[in-house]
């Protein structure tokens, strides 16, 4: 039986020429969801699936895209002034080719093979994972220096203003800053990090709920909307406001009076969970994970109940999980209405686990879920042939 084709082979069989490698990973959110657009704290961790890119460089000024998860291929004129979104995947890396132009790079024509691992609609950032991935090889092949911090901005600007999805900068900076065993506390505004360590006999789980309900899009936008609406009534009371991060909870209750119940819903929300996930980091840092599992539960609770972006099969993944013997934590993760739940479990209890959740699961809703037993992993960067990586099929 013949062996599968590599990334590396099936890029020569397709563009004629051998090519350099660039992964970038997922990531979980631990804590901190719905902060980062309102300039507050999130702790996330990359995760070990990554998007991968083979890419060499052309002749010509053109950007040939071939993705091997959609079969499709897209080309654009790097020169071309009139670049527009086609509202298919290409969005992601042709977005990210136009604002590093914008930026004052000069960009090579280039050639990229996109392979992608990070499951698609889970809500663990597949399209940070690729326009970090793309952003990298980019810049590589074209040989620009690659300012982390700088990539990160220019990625998230590309997702909201070529994609058109307002998500903040979260995901695209722990694409380009994890650590294997590491979590970081990210502070969306000043865009300082800490590297936490997470405890080496626990394992980050991940349960696929199979379900991304229809309005998950336009509600996310919504909440953003929202949560900018308190900003601007909250503004007329708390001079120098500028985001949700900056007021804390006994503010927002004084004056609770200028906000309508949604609204005042959504603002307690975020204001709580910059807390909790402060409190989080305190709790990780002392190797506290009874401690940061009750952060966890608390914020799935005001993400279920005061956000309102939950749904019943995330509710149910999280009842499931929380009842497991050596589980720490459970929470929803992402932007909400399906996706995906983080949980925190021993090493030891972590194949129990994912058995035991899974059957209960189908039990109770008739689907299958997809389990993944994660480590935390590095950032974005070059990888050789040689390296270990998985290739999924």
């Amino acid at each position: 039986m013949d062996r599968p084709l590599s990334l590396g082979e099936r890029f020569r069989v397709r563009f004629g020429a051998d090519a350099r490698f660039y992964r970038a990973p997922g990531r979980v959110n631990l804590i901190g969801e719905h902060t980062d657009y309102n300039e507050g704290f999130v702790l996330p961790a990359a995760i070990d699936f990554h998007c991968l890119v083979a890419a060499n460089r052309r002749p010509d000024h053109r950007l040939v895209v071939h993705s091997e998860d959609f079969h499709e291929t897209c080309e654009i004129e790097l020169s071309s002034d009139s670049i527009s979104r086609s509202q298919t995947w290409s969005d992601y890396p042709v977005g990210v080719a136009v604002h590093l132009q914008r930026a004052g790079f000069h960009l090579q024509g280039t050639n990229l093979l996109i392979h992608g691992e990070v499951p698609i609609g889970a809500g663990l950032s597949s399209s940070a994972a690729i326009e970090v991935a793309t952003a990298y090889a980019l810049l590589s092949v074209s040989g620009c220096s690659i300012d982390r911090v700088q990539v990160a901005r220019l990625c998230q600007e590309a997702e909201n203003e070529f994609v058109g999805a307002r998500c903040g900068v979260m995901d695209q900076f722990v694409s380009l800053h994890g650590r294997a065993g590491h979590a970081l506390i990210l502070d969306c505004r000043s865009l300082d990090y800490e590297l936490l360590s997470i405890p080496d006999f626990v394992c980050l789980v991940i349960c696929n709920t199979m379900v991304k309900h229809e309005l998950a899009s336009s509600e996310y936008n919504r909440r953003r909307a929202e949560c900018e609406e308190a900003v601007r009534r909250l503004s007329e009371a708390v001079p120098g406001i500028r985001a949700l991060r900056d007021l804390n909870p006994e503010q927002l209750e004084r004056h609770r009076a200028l906000l309508p119940e949604t609204i005042w819903r959504r603002a307690q929300h975020v204001v709580s969970e910059n807390a909790r996930t402060l409190e989080a980091a305190a709790a990780l840092r002392a190797g506290d994970l009874e401690e940061f599992g009750k952060r966890m539960a608390q914020s799935h609770h005001s993400l279920r109940d005061v956000y309102e972006v939950s749904c019943p099969e995330l509710d149910l993944m999280v009842q499931l999980a929380s009842g497991q013997r050596g589980a720490y934590g459970a929470r929803m993760t992402g932007g909400g209405f399906g996706g995906c739940t983080i949980n925190l479990v021993d090493k030891q209890h972590a194949e129990k686990f994912r058995r035991q959740v899974a059957k209960a699961y189908e039990n109770g809703t008739g689907l299958k879920p997809q389990i993944y037993v994660c480590s935390a992993a590095d950032g974005a960067g070059l990888v050789t042939p040689e390296m270990e990586f998985k290739e999924t099929t």
